[in-house]
């Protein structure tokens, strides 16, 4: 199956600062990265970020979070429950004439939904994994660039892979 552009968003979580210098292959792990916002921007793809904990963990690389719409702040492994499905899902958008009612008289239409999101992120086992597992309860299909990816060690890596 291939991906329509049109279909897609990319999400790049916590390449950060403080947490790049320990993780497994960083420099090919984030040159991948790179790779992925710039192909993303040349095929009109949003990007968003996340950034676990910034405070202790830094910010993200300041090449990739320049290609980003926004990046999101998190507390949680998992960015869903800080946010993210909100920042990926369209906003409905009143037909018509329908603009000048009251909002509850209002009738939405759906807008536009990019459903396919393509995750690349570290640390695989953690974050990127519990990301992905709640973008997959609310229904989006998941898309993880294995080369963009990685942890502290190929094992937690490989093992975020395999589930």
């Amino acid at each position: 199956m291939l991906l329509a552009a049109e279909d897609c968003q990319l999400v790049l979580v916590d390449y950060q600062t403080k947490l790049m210098p320990v993780i497994h292959e960083a420099d090919f792990v984030l040159a991948n990265a790179h790779k992925l916002a710039q192909a993303a921007r040349l095929l009109k793809v949003p990007v968003w970020g996340t950034e676990q904990n910034p405070n202790k963990l830094g910010p993200n690389d300041a090449t990739l979070k320049s290609y980003c719409q926004e990046t999101l702040s998190k507390m949680h492994f998992g960015a869903c429950a800080d946010g993210l499905v909100d920042l990926l899902r369209a906003p409905a958008k009143p037909q018509g004439n329908a603009r000048s009612l009251p909002k509850h008289l209002q009738k939405a239409h759906q807008a536009t939904e990019r459903s396919a999101i393509i995750l690349g992120g570290c640390e695989a086992h953690v974050c990127l994994l519990q990301t992905a597992l709640g973008l997959l309860e609310h229904e989006f299909d998941v898309w993880v660039v294995t080369d963009a990816c990685s942890s502290r060690t190929a094992q937690n890596r490989d093992a975020a892979f395999d589930r």
